[in-house]
């Protein structure tokens, strides 16, 4: 039949990725229509795509950028199954298109919603799925930027090779103080900080009272265990000595710097200050580790596995 020939087969599988035989099966059905044969690829495709649909997606990558006036600095976590295919051109490719339409969008926007070269990208990554073989997700997205009407910087950081992604925002008494080079280091090294450490709040105040509650629940159950228990009327300042420890361990401006050891972060930044001549504020951070809170499933073990596939 005129269209089906070796060529058109491998420009087939070039365009979908599908297989061999899959490619020259849907040249017949297309009857030589290279277009008609796309559409019955990704057809089938998309049936293999709902089979993966409930599949877990905990590797992948997270990637951040720096706007060009250096005001905004976004973060994204795009996942897929397997650190193999996360590897993969195609699959970069996209995570790269994902952070162009994330740096562009209102904060809090919904991506899948979004275009991307006239195709929604809900159906961009159903036809993605269907050409990798593996689920693919746009988990989330951030974004830290200087306050409007107000100087200051953004700064990203990505940390082995994509596993771990940080942005932050300071806010600055000048666009001098914001460029000078102290200022950049304090930032850069900040991101390190947050990546390395994992802060869970800025200061102590955007601790809820919840979680701090909760830590009170702790650190008494730690008392009533302890083997020679201090008398209750000690424990309220014992308890006072306990948060104070914990809020330098979980809160960022207390936390002492992995970069300059015996300096907390908050004085770091006093330097900054002094050295830029101004103040230096940081009004908010970011950071997204892969795959962080996705349950992962136990499946079988490998000798399972392999005797499913052997029919065994």
């Amino acid at each position: 039949m005129a269209g089906i020939n070796p060529q058109a087969i491998k420009e087939l599988r070039e365009r979908t990725q599908a297989g061999m035989s899959d490619c020259k099966n849907a040249l017949v059905e297309a009857e030589g229509d290279m277009e008609k044969a796309v559409e019955i690829i990704l057809k089938k495709g998309l049936a293999k795509s709902a089979k993966r649909a409930g599949a877990v997606a905990s590797e992948g990558e997270v990637r951040a950028s720096i706007s060009q006036d250096k005001r905004a600095a976004t973060v994204v976590e795009v996942n897929i199954q397997t650190d193999f295919s996360a590897r993969s051109d195609e699959f970069k490719n996209f995570v790269g298109d994902v952070l162009g339409l994330a740096e562009a969008a209102p904060l809090g926007a919904d991506l899948t919603n979004s275009e991307l070269r006239g195709k929604k990208v809900s159906d961009v990554i159903v036809d993605l799925t269907a050409r990798i073989g593996e689920k693919v997700a746009i988990r989330r997205w951030d974004r830290a930027e200087v306050p409007a009407g107000k100087t200051g910087l953004a700064h990203a950081y990505v940390h082995l090779g994509g596993k771990i992604g940080v942005v932050l925002a300071l806010e600055t008494e000048s666009d001098a103080v914001a460029q000078h080079a102290e200022v950049v280091k304090f930032a850069d090294e900040t991101a390190m900080q947050i990546a390395a450490m994992n802060p869970v709040a800025l200061v102590r105040a955007d601790i809820s009272d919840d979680a701090k509650a909760k830590q009170k629940e702790i650190f008494e159950g730690q008392l009533r265990e302890d083997p020679k228990p201090k008398p209750e009327s000690a424990w309220p300042k014992i308890i006072e000595g306990k948060f104070n420890k914990w809020f330098s361990e979980v809160t960022l401006t207390e936390q002492e710097s992995v970069v300059v050891p015996g300096q907390t972060i908050d004085k770091l930044r006093e330097i900054a200050e002094k050295a830029a001549g101004g103040s230096v504020k940081i009004v908010r951070f970011v950071r997204f580790e892969r795959g962080e809170g996705i349950e992962k499933p136990q499946g079988p073990d490998f000798a399972s596995e392999v005797a499913k596939m052997a029919g065994g």
